[in-house]
């Protein structure tokens, strides 16, 4: 698929500025149609057109740019997925799996990149390097140097002179990047392309299904997301003696808020939740969380919580862009099919749910 990296330059600039219920019985979901998707080893080559682009690559490609060019900047990752018209937690998502790196690794990978060119090439105190870098001490930014380069600031500036002067090849300033984005200006060359792509094959069956809304009594949890299990036993706690777990019509899930990349871990927000008729009164310490109708890309996963991250990541970031289609407002969610206190890990079954506009 070819575009032109120029696409970007003529939002490019304007986003800079931005950045400085259920009833029961409930009927069951129609499915519309099933997609087997698979993304074959290789890569996308952005180059001429503006047309053949996709929304999602515009969004990152514009996205890589405002990265690049922003290094002087402190990142704000939440303008950027607002000037990619897309939620933090998919624009996150698509970005980190399209890319190979999150926004911030970017960030941080060619202001690293543009600290060995000054050191190659320029004669800066280290500490002002090291502060252009986003380091503020001297210690810090060697120790971060030495693990990406191997050598000291120091040492590798004095291997850069002696390569110069000798006429031998000077020490790589380039990080290894899926990408092919490295620090070369201070303006990134259009004329270089970015690519973006999936790597290896994938496979996973994806459902279109157009659900009916649900209404759902949900306890907040902040902070870590694989903490959740503990605004779970307090759901439970609190549904239970109000009569409110039916099964097998209770459907218990979850509802994910904030992209981890570009929030504090403590103030990660979700929702353990449950579904509950319309008529149903809900007990003090829950809230009312309502998920409107609509369609949804569903997979089923098969396998321990703990894989559920790839799993997002696949699919928001690996077949939505494939898809044609564009995600909704709407808040994505997981169903849990069984229960994990009689379940083994390698035998749960979630559901996650991807609403579509």
């Amino acid at each position: 698929m070819y575009a032109c990296m120029s696409v970007a330059s003529d939002t490019v600039g304007t986003a800079r500025e931005s950045l400085t219920r259920r009833s029961s019985p409930r009927p069951r979901p129609k499915i519309a149609r099933s997609v087997k998707w698979r993304a074959f080893r290789g890569a996308s080559l952005l180059f001429v057109k503006s047309e053949t682009l996709s929304f999602y690559e515009a969004a990152v490609c514009r996205a890589v740019v405002l990265v690049y060019e922003g290094l002087d900047d402190a990142l704000d990752l939440g303008a950027l997925a607002k000037t990619a018209a897309l939620s933090p937690l998919h624009f996150h998502r698509i970005f980190r799996f399209m890319v190979g790196e999150t926004p911030l690794e970017l960030h941080r990978r060619l202001r690293m990149e543009r600290a060995a060119l000054e050191l190659s090439e320029g004669d800066a105190a280290i500490t002002r390097i090291a502060f252009d870098a986003g380091y503020e001490t001297h210690e810090s930014f060697t120790r971060a140097f030495g693990d990406c380069y191997g050598a000291s600031p120091s040492a590798f500036r004095q291997a850069a002179h002696e390569a110069r002067a000798g006429c031998t090849r000077p020490p790589p300033r380039e990080l290894a990047a899926r990408s092919g984005v490295h620090y070369r200006t201070r303006s990134l060359d259009r004329s270089v392309p970015i690519l973006v792509s999936s790597k290896g094959e994938i496979v996973m069956q994806v459902d279109l299904k157009d659900m009916p809304a649900l209404r759902v009594a949900a306890v907040r949890h902040t902070g870590a997301y694989n903490r959740i299990s503990e605004a779970f036993q307090k759901l439970g706690q609190l549904a239970g003696p109000a009569g409110l777990i039916r099964p097998p019509t209770t459907e218990m899930l979850a509802l994910y808020h904030d992209a981890p990349e570009a929030t504090p871990v403590d103030k990660l927000r979700s929702d353990a939740a449950l579904t509950v008729p319309e008529d149903a009164k809900l007990p003090a310490g829950t809230n009312e969380i309502r998920i409107p109708a609509g369609r949804y890309a569903c997979t089923t996963y098969i396998g321990p919580y703990t894989g559920l991250g790839d799993v997002w990541s696949k699919l928001v970031g690996g077949w939505l862009p494939k898809s044609g289609h564009r995600v909704a407002e709407s808040p994505s969610f997981e169903i849990y099919r069984n229960n994990p206190t009689n379940t083994a890990p390698e035998k749960l079954v979630t559901e996650l749910y991807l609403p579509l506009a």
